[in-house]
């Protein structure tokens, strides 16, 4: 919404590592092997359009096949996806590509160490939170929309298991950068959100062109 609202294109980075992991699961890779896992994406490159008539606001292929978010939301994705993303290997590959994608042009792009690693210079950072219980009432709203079966209290197991995963692992742990704007949106609607959002980016163009 704040990618529309501010006229630019939209990249939500899990969803190249959920492809990572995917990839994995279809070959039967294991997903703590980052060499493994990065020649695996040498033979089925991945690649990111942006695409603002798409659903997800991007289209992710692997090789020939485009995935579906279905394909991306899947219970057994989301089990190994924050393993897969804890290699090294991987995060090097896939902040190759986001930086790229960067490049040509304006862009909202989200992700859990964008303003720490993948764009540091970035005009506008935002540290985006919110309690497990609204994430997990979005998440299972996100994920019967897709058509998944949802547990509630194991979804909100795995989603504190992410977290602890994401904020320890060794490469690129979830932080806040330093002069993010950080936003609780537990009690907020997404368009909240979204406004809140664009009014940070107003101020910020006004400031940089004072």
């Amino acid at each position: 919404m704040a990618a529309h609202r501010l006229h630019f294109l939209y990249l939500d980075t899990g969803a190249m590592y959920r492809a990572v992991a995917f990839l994995a699961l279809q070959t039967r890779t294991d997903a703590d092997n980052g060499a493994a896992l990065v020649r695996l994406c040498e033979t089925h490159p991945i690649n990111v359009v942006l695409d603002d008539a798409a659903s997800l606001g991007f289209r992710i292929t692997i090789g020939e096949r485009e995935l579906s978010e279905p394909d991306l939301q899947s219970n057994q994705v989301t089990a190994v996806v924050s393993t897969v993303a804890a290699q090294p290997e991987v995060r090097e590959l896939m902040v190759h590509l986001q930086r790229e994608v960067a490049r040509d042009g304006s862009v909202v792009m989200a992700g859990r160490d964008i303003g720490t690693v993948v764009l540091p210079d970035a005009a506008v950072k935002i540290y985006l939170n919110a309690s497990v219980a609204a994430r997990v009432e979005r998440r299972r709203a996100q994920l019967e929309a897709a058509g998944a079966d949802v547990d509630a209290h194991k979804l909100a197991e795995e989603i504190e298991e992410r977290d602890y995963l994401d904020e320890n692992r060794a490469v690129s742990p979830l932080q806040a950068a330093p002069d993010a704007h950080e936003v609780d949106s537990s009690h907020m609607t997404a368009e909240e959100v979204t406004a809140e959002i664009c009014r940070i980016v107003a101020n910020t163009r006004k400031r940089l062109s004072a």
